[in-house]
């Protein structure tokens, strides 16, 4: 199905031909429209235009509206102050755009696709083998989830990519120490779960740091594994590999817990990039672009200096032949733009990295890697904090599970459900309170910007006022409740009906699904979407508090009235989807 062109677009192309028909001399003139309290939309683009062409601004806003069509979607236009302009809709072209969504049937409500849609990797979700996942970890997952969902929906071609630390020293003293006691890690991996994985891994680092900090010639012989094994030793990557499977148990069972698809072909961990290594250098050195400084290859910014004074480089290679984590980033970047042949690459990791980031991007453009075709950006994001306002952590000041975090979200969330269930069964309340759990905690992440810090507050995030995920994952569960009670009424649109201010609200807002996908998705801003859907929402409440459904005056009243709850539903479905977060039919 094509899709549907919105109210604001088709307001916004009959006012910029009136534009130039009033002033050809400007060419395609924007009216600048957007939503307004004082009508349906403002234009306020007649001043600027206006000032440009040494022109009277309320008479030429009285130009436009004597050319600007009206009668199908346009009811009123109206000049006001200065030269801005008041438009109002007609409630027929409210529903009928309406019933043009609802009639969408692959499920997408007549969002368009992105015009010239591209190829972006994106980076997220990057635990560490071999250790447990903790609060840090939820951001870069919650957000790059979400941020992927919004970017495939408008048709761009997104690779995943989990850049897991899976390579450095402690591997060479966890392998050494699994080479003189063999069966440690011994079992049929389909008996384990995730919890078990990560206890197994946990038993064999800590004997394995008893062992490195008390024996000399252990932690010589550990240190040399290192060696071996970025030298590809085949037995020494053997015994890595376990390692790297045993974490997989781990890590999948968290993200299935978070309700995210993380595919194994996706995960790409340093070692991934271990054979570039070497040529990376060598390119950067033969261009010039990284130089020798004190035997490590270095490279150097003018903007960037220690609290000496003295510039701080990037060390691609240390002085001891080892390579840092600016080698293996610098050796994904190539892979990504000339294997992955991506326009975009955008990395979700937390703020405190971007001064990093900042050195290798600038590194690639030197290099030629990064160009006016090949965008990269780091979507960073702030950290997660307590009720205090302090980092987050346990009582006795160590970082939190992330499994600890969750099983407690969904035990709330249980607890609410439970409270309101009148017709679940036991089974229905555990998978409807993780499904609000989840969603609580996932709602309160995306829908504070992503370059802020914000409380943990699991009080807040599973209330059911407010702007929380559990309100709008019960303003979804109403509406399907009115539908199934709706008897013999079904949803029909009749565009010949007017409409009740509280209609006109939700009509508009629920049209504008299209562009606040756009934009969310433009900006990678899911924070966006958040805020729409609390509003459709809001709005939502405000329409059933003043329209009765059920109870309409008219057969066609109800029908029209059905039709606005489903096309709210979907909205609140679709919307909801984007941010990762499950709307159950029934709470």
């Amino acid at each position: 199905m094509a899709s549907v062109t919105s109210l604001s677009d088709s307001v916004h192309q009959r006012l910029a031909a009136a534009l130039s028909a009033a002033l050809p001399q400007a060419g395609s003139a924007d009216p600048l429209l957007r939503r307004s309290d004082r009508a349906d939309f403002q234009a306020n683009g007649i001043l600027a235009l206006a000032k440009k062409e040494k022109a009277n601004p309320r008479e030429l806003a009285t130009q436009v509206v004597s050319r600007v069509e009206s009668g199908d979607v346009i009811k009123d236009i109206e000049v006001s102050g200065p030269g801005f302009l008041n438009i109002t809709i007609t409630d027929r072209a409210i529903t009928q755009t309406l019933a043009a969504r609802y009639a969408d049937d692959t499920g997408r409500l007549g969002v368009p696709h992105a015009e010239q849609p591209g190829t972006t990797v994106i980076d997220y979700a990057q635990p560490n083998v071999a250790k447990e996942m903790h609060v840090g970890h939820l951001r870069s997952a919650v957000i790059g989830d979400s941020v992927t969902q919004l970017l495939e929906f408008t048709g761009e071609s997104v690779v995943r990519r989990h850049h897991i630390g899976d390579w450095g020293t402690q591997f060479g003293m966890l392998i050494q120490y699994l080479e003189e006691h063999p069966h440690e890690l011994d079992h049929r991996a389909d008996e384990v779960s995730g919890e078990e994985a990560m206890s197994n891994l946990d038993r064999i680092y800590k004997a394995a740091r008893k062992l490195f900090d008390a024996d000399e010639e252990f932690k010589t012989r550990a240190r040399r594994r290192v060696v071996d094994l970025q030298a590809g030793d085949p037995q020494t990557l053997a015994m890595w590999q376990k390692f790297v499977d045993e974490s997989k148990i781990y890590f999948f069972s968290v993200f299935e817990k978070l309700d995210m698809e993380i595919r194994d072909p996706d995960i790409v961990g340093e070692s991934g990039y271990n054979d570039m290594l070497a040529e990376t250098c060598r390119l950067l050195e033969e261009s010039g672009v990284a130089v020798r400084s004190e035997g490590a290859l270095c490279v150097f910014f003018d903007d960037i200096k220690g609290p000496d004074g003295k510039p701080v480089p990037l060390i691609v290679q240390k002085s001891d032949g080892g390579y840092g984590y600016a080698a293996t980033d610098l050796s994904a970047i190539r892979d990504r733009v000339f294997t992955i042949k991506a326009n975009t690459l955008l990395y979700v990791v937390d703020a405190r990295q971007s001064l990093h980031f900042k050195m290798v991007f600038e590194t690639a453009r030197r290099a030629g890697w990064l160009n006016e075709d090949v965008k990269a950006v780091q979507l960073a994001f702030g950290t997660v904090l307590g009720k205090d306002g302090k980092p987050f952590k346990t009582r006795e000041g160590e970082t939190v599970r992330l499994v600890d975090l969750l099983d407690e979200a969904i035990d709330r969330a249980s607890a609410v459900v439970r409270e309101k269930a009148q017709d679940l069964s036991e089974e229905e309340i555990a998978e409807r309170g993780t499904q609000v759990g989840i969603g609580a905690v996932k709602y309160a992440d995306l829908s504070t910007s992503a370059n802020r810090d914000y409380k943990f507050d699991l009080d807040q995030m599973v209330s059911l006022n407010g702007d929380t995920s559990v309100y709008l994952q019960y303003a979804y569960a109403r509406i399907q409740s009115i539908l199934r009670k709706a008897g013999e009424a079904r949803p029909v649109a009749h565009p010949e009906l007017e409409l009740h201010g509280a209609e006109r609200a939700l009509g508009l807002h629920a049209d504008s699904f299209a562009a606040t996908v756009a934009e969310a998705a433009a900006e990678y801003a899911p924070h966006k979407m958040t805020a729409y859907l609390y509003q459709l929402a809001s709005l939502y409440t405000t329409f059933y508090d003043k329209c009765p459904v059920l109870k309409a005056e008219s057969p066609e009243q109800i029908e029209n009235r059905l039709f606005l709850c489903d096309i709210t539903a979907r909205t609140l479905h679709q919307g909801m989807a984007l941010l990762g977060i499950r709307t159950p039919e029934r709470l």
